[in-house]
């Protein structure tokens, strides 16, 4: 037997009663309601992972649903709930914190592998039972791993379109974002979207399969693609959209209302006519794809940052797919104004840092500064910096 813990930080679910430090979350009510719903489904498991539905490494508070069922607010997990059981799965960044955060409801299971996952799911759900999750959530290559995991076990590997965790939020769940969605100007981007449009419609033209249209889920491809951003996802200047580019027609999924009124005329300049930006509700993406994989087509895609759910909407034989969207690849080539641009940045962030440690220099030694205030120190340093727009993540500050 392990001797008792002496650390107070960490649950220790094998004291009676068991020992929860204050920054666990009480999670029994969350669960109860998510169970009372794959109850009514007639779901045996149900998987939550960490992203969004465009695979963003990064999500915004209305996506963080493994956060509010498991309390645990790390950056990749996954978490697996049934009727009895309910487990999380995360990698060795996050032990300690899923110890610190979860209360013991939840088993940790120290792996991240879907093997692993899957050999759980087997012992925990009986044969021809259910399992179930938001295809909409779920990488291609994901889904196919869980494909293979229950491949002739007698469970059924079940795409439900509606989201369980969101039905038990309910009200509770952050609102999406109303901010603006602005254009970057001309002297930023060194090329219009017009002119990208039309590189992007090149790429079609030239390639073997000659497709007629290119379907972008990565939240930064349409941000790029159209010289915009917004900041829907913390530290991230990007908003949550999809685009159809076609040979003659592009269509953009995105909240009307919250384009500034001159990056909507910059969409709107070309109509009507190729270049000529039809706007769509965001929800919509699903049934325009639908419609538009009726005819004589063929969809590009890059199947690192595509969904299952929508990959599953279009007929194989209708499918061109490679790792990266062709927006994705020209994105990476950067022009000669932009690498002069990420040149000027650099500097503009190296001169904060100087500032930054002159000032630690002559701090430091009066005993005045912790981790915190010094990573608030050199935000400020950042935000004084000219065309700064915020740090592109959260000042990780240590000392000792």
């Amino acid at each position: 037997p392990q001797a008792p813990s002496t650390r107070n930080d960490i649950r220790d679910c094998s004291a009676d009663p068991p020992y929860l430090p204050p920054t666990a979350t009480n999670t029994t009510a969350h669960l109860a309601m998510l169970r009372g719903i794959i109850q009514t489904h007639g779901v045996h498991a149900y998987i939550v992972p960490s992203t969004d539905a465009h695979m963003s490494e990064y999500i915004s508070k209305r996506d963080a649903r493994l956060g509010w069922l498991t309390g645990f607010t790390g950056s990749a997990g996954t978490a697996v709930v049934t009727q009895d059981k309910a487990a999380l799965w995360t990698d060795s960044r996050y032990w300690t914190q899923a110890e610190r955060e979860m209360d013991c409801n939840w088993e940790l299971q120290r792996t991240t592998s879907i093997e692993s996952i899957g050999m759980w799911i087997l012992k925990a759900v009986p044969a021809q039972g259910n399992v179930s999750l938001d295809p909409f959530l779920f990488s291609i290559d994901t889904w196919n791993s869980y494909s293979q995991a229950l491949h002739g076990s007698g469970r059924t590997l079940l795409p439900l379109e509606t989201n369980l965790v969101d039905q038990a939020w309910g009200d509770q769940r952050p609102l999406p974002s109303s901010s603006k969605i602005y254009s970057l100007p001309a002297e930023f981007t060194g090329r219009s979207w017009q002119e990208k449009v039309a590189g992007i419609r090149q790429r079609m033209d030239q390639h073997v399969r000659r497709p007629t249209a290119v379907l972008l889920s990565g939240l930064e491809e349409t941000a790029w693609l159209f010289n915009l951003r917004g900041d829907d996802i913390p530290y991230n200047p990007v908003f949550y959209s999809y685009t159809l580019l076609t040979n003659t027609t592009i269509s953009l999924f995105v909240e009307e209302s919250r384009l500034s009124v001159a990056a909507r005329e910059s969409l709107r300049s070309g109509c009507p006519g190729p270049l000529c930006v039809e706007l769509q509700e965001y929800g919509q993406v699903s049934t325009h794809l639908r419609g538009y994989t009726q005819g004589n087509v063929t969809v590009w895609l890059g199947t690192e940052y595509t969904t299952y759910g929508l990959y599953a909407i279009i007929p194989q034989e209708k499918l061109l797919k490679e790792s990266y969207s062709p927006v994705m690849m020209a994105k990476a080539v950067k022009n000669a104004h932009e690498q002069e641009m990420l040149r000027a940045a650099h500097v503009r962030d190296a001169v904060a840092i100087i500032q930054y440690l002159l000032w630690l220099e002559k701090t430091v030694p009066q005993g005045q500064v912790d981790e915190f205030s010094g990573a608030q120190h050199i935000n400020a340093f950042r935000w004084a910096q000219e065309h700064s727009r915020g740090p592109s993540f959260q000042s990780i500050s240590a000392s000792g």
